[in-house]
C-alpha cells in the first residue's frame, strides 16, 4: 500500500536518466499517416475534429489569422493526446504536473503580452480601463485588471493540472480497495472504476478544449483592437 497518495505522480524511472517526460512525445506515434491510399478511421476522426475546431475558431478569431488557428489546434491536439496517454497504465502523466502546464501557459501568455505591448500599446492600455468606468475608480480598475491579467496563465495551468490530478487520485483510491475478496464489493468497485474511466476520457478532451478556447479568447483581446 502506498505511504503517500500523491506518490502515484512521482517519477518511476531512475533519477540519473529520467525517461518520464518522453511520454509527452508518444502522441507522435499515434498520429495517422497522411499518405495512405485509403484514410483510416483515426485519420478521419482527427480531420473532423480539426474541421470542428476551425469552425469554432473562426467565430473567435479574425478569419485572416490562419497561423493562430494552426497554433491553437496543435496545442489542443498536444494537450489532448497527453491527457489520454496519461490514462494508460505505466505511462507518466505529464499534464498532472505544474511544470508541464505552467510552462505551456506561461510561454503562450508571455509571447502574447510582448506582442501586444510592442505592437498594439494603445489597445493594451484600453483593456486596463473598461468602458464606462468612473474617473474615481480608474486607479483601482487598473490594479484589478493588471492582477487579473497576471493570474490568467496561472489559472489555466492550475485548472488543467487539478482536473487531471483529481481523476487519477479517485482511481488510485478505488484501486487500493480492490484487495477486498468480497465479490459484491469487487464487482461494485470495478463498475465504478469503468464509469470513472469513461468520465476521465471526457475530462481529458474537455480540459484540452477549455485550455485552448480560453487561450484563444485571451489572444483575441491582445492582438485585435476594440
Amino acid at each position: 500500500m502506498m505511504m503517500n497518495l500523491f506518490s502515484t505522480f512521482d517519477p518511476s524511472t531512475s533519477t540519473n536518466l529520467s525517461m518520464n517526460w518522453l511520454s509527452t512525445l508518444l502522441f507522435m506515434l499515434m498520429m495517422p499517416m497522411m499518405y495512405w491510399m485509403i484514410p483510416n478511421r483515426k485519420n478521419m476522426m482527427i480531420t473532423n475534429m480539426i474541421n470542428m475546431l476551425l469552425s469554432e475558431f473562426k467565430t473567435l478569431l479574425n478569419k485572416k489569422s490562419f497561423n493562430l488557428m494552426i497554433l491553437f489546434i496543435s496545442m489542443f491536439l498536444f494537450i489532448m493526446f497527453n491527457n489520454l496517454m496519461g490514462l494508460l497504465p505505466y505511462i507518466f502523466t505529464s499534464t498532472s504536473h505544474m511544470v508541464f502546464s505552467l510552462t505551456l501557459s506561461m510561454s503562450l501568455w508571455i509571447s502574447l503580452m510582448l506582442f501586444g505591448w510592442f505592437n498594439n500599446m494603445n489597445n493594451m492600455f484600453m483593456h486596463l480601463i473598461p468602458t464606462g468606468t468612473p474617473m474615481l475608480l480608474t486607479p483601482f480598475m487598473v490594479c484589478i485588471e493588471t492582477i487579473s491579467n497576471i493570474i490568467r496563465p496561472i489559472s489555466l495551468a492550475v485548472r488543467l493540472t487539478a482536473n487531471m490530478i483529481a481523476g487519477h487520485l479517485l482511481m488510485s483510491l478505488l484501486g487500493n480497495n480492490l484487495i477486498n475478496k468480497n465479490f459484491i464489493i469487487l464487482f461494485s468497485l470495478m463498475t465504478i472504476q469503468m464509469m470513472l474511466m469513461m468520465f476521465e476520457l471526457a475530462v481529458a478532451m474537455i480540459q484540452a478544449y477549455v485550455f485552448t478556447i480560453l487561450s484563444t479568447l485571451y489572444s483575441n483581446e491582445v492582438i485585435y483592437e476594440k
